[in-house]
């Protein structure tokens, strides 16, 4: 099909060429009748010359024609020239000729044919090959296509994992700032809590002297004080052994914070818990430790009124046996009761620190 239009192109072409070189209408017949038997190898017609020129009338291509098979058919007669041959034999060897000629012609248009043909099938396979070329390229195209489209897929998934693997090393650099940052916090923590473990050793020392040096200041007139004062140091020692124990406690929770990173804030919210338990109870010891200051000034004021008159008119001797002589009536009341006034609070504060360890312990 492709071949015929493309005859039909060229067979145009070359009539408008013929047209543009013979103006006359006439010969222009002529040369497309050639045209026609000698280059494309059809056979003219009138109605075929007159589709193709489209010029005069029907009679002009029908006469152009006549002539053209006219002049085709003295061209092809073979004539042998000869003086001594007859002219009956003369005639006959041209037709012998020519019909020799004709059938060599018709030989050489059947073989022409016949490769025609062959070309034809040629031309047919190759074409075929071709359209199978063509088949297998566009479906290595929609392969490569395919194959394309997989591997922008595949470099979108890697980069979302890339993406990922990003945001998880942010993630992972945060938290690694977090637990260096929750280190740093527990360790000014420990700091924090060591001075507040010094500074209650100091002022438990302190509260150890002074009670020491009031013992031996009062221990002759001050038995109910001291009777006190020996359950204040019990109360003391008991909460310094709580102390301890808490102390034992919180180093054992620091040993379990530092073992479980994992835990920190949790349990530094305990530890600061606890460290506000134990800043209570240093509250209430140095409370309890005012309040025995303040015990042993109220008890000095007493003994200080209840020796000061008689001190000027006595000796040693008799301010011994009149201590001894003095009958229990005419002590004044009031030691007694200051006593118990001055130890009122005492009791009080223990039951504080008990409820208060209490709670500790509960938690």
């Amino acid at each position: 099909m492709t071949d015929v239009l493309s005859d039909e192109a060229r067979l145009a072409a070359e009539i408008d060429r013929l047209k543009a070189a013979f103006p006359k209408t006439r010969e222009l017949y002529r040369e497309v009748c050639a045209l026609l038997f000698f280059r494309f190898g059809q056979t003219p017609t009138a109605n075929r010359l007159y589709q193709l020129v489209k010029r005069g009338s029907m009679g002009t291509p029908a006469a152009v024609l006549g002539e053209f098979w006219t002049e085709l058919r003295e061209k092809s007669r073979v004539r042998i020239e000869h003086p001594d041959l007859p002219t009956d034999l003369r005639d006959a060897a041209g037709e012998l000729v020519a019909t020799l000629w004709t059938r060599a012609t018709a030989s050489a248009q059947a073989e022409l044919d016949a490769l025609r043909a062959d070309v034809e099938g040629e031309r047919t396979a190759a074409a075929q090959r071709v359209a199978a070329a063509r088949a297998e390229l566009e479906r290595t195209e929609t392969a490569l296509e395919q194959r394309t489209a997989a591997l922008l897929a595949a470099q979108v998934e890697v980069r979302e994992l890339e993406k990922a693997q990003a945001e998880g090393q942010a993630a992972r650099q945060a938290m690694e700032a977090d637990i260096v940052r929750l280190k740093n916090e527990a360790a000014a923590r420990d700091r924090e809590l060591e001075k507040v473990r010094d500074g209650f050793s100091r002022e438990l020392e302190k509260l150890r002297e002074s009670a020491a040096q009031s013992d031996e200041r009062l221990r002759a007139t001050e038995k109910r004080a001291l009777l006190e004062i020996d359950r204040e140091r019990g109360a003391v020692a008991k909460l310094q052994k709580e102390l301890d124990e808490t102390t034992k406690r919180a180093d054992r929770r620091d040993a379990d914070h530092h073992r479980t990173v994992d835990a920190l804030q949790a349990q530094l919210g305990d530890a600061r818990h606890q460290a506000g338990v134990l800043q209570g109870r240093l509250e209430a010891v140095r409370a309890t430790n005012v309040t025995l200051q303040q015990q042993l000034a109220a008890l000095r004021e007493a003994d200080a009124r209840e020796s000061g008159p008689a001190r000027p008119g006595r000796t040693k001797g008799a301010s011994a046996g009149t201590t001894a002589a003095r009958p229990a009536a005419t002590r004044p009341a009031r030691p007694a009761g200051a006593a118990r006034a001055a130890s009122a609070p005492a009791p009080a504060s223990k039951t504080a620190v008990r409820r208060k360890r209490g709670k500790t312990d509960g938690k």
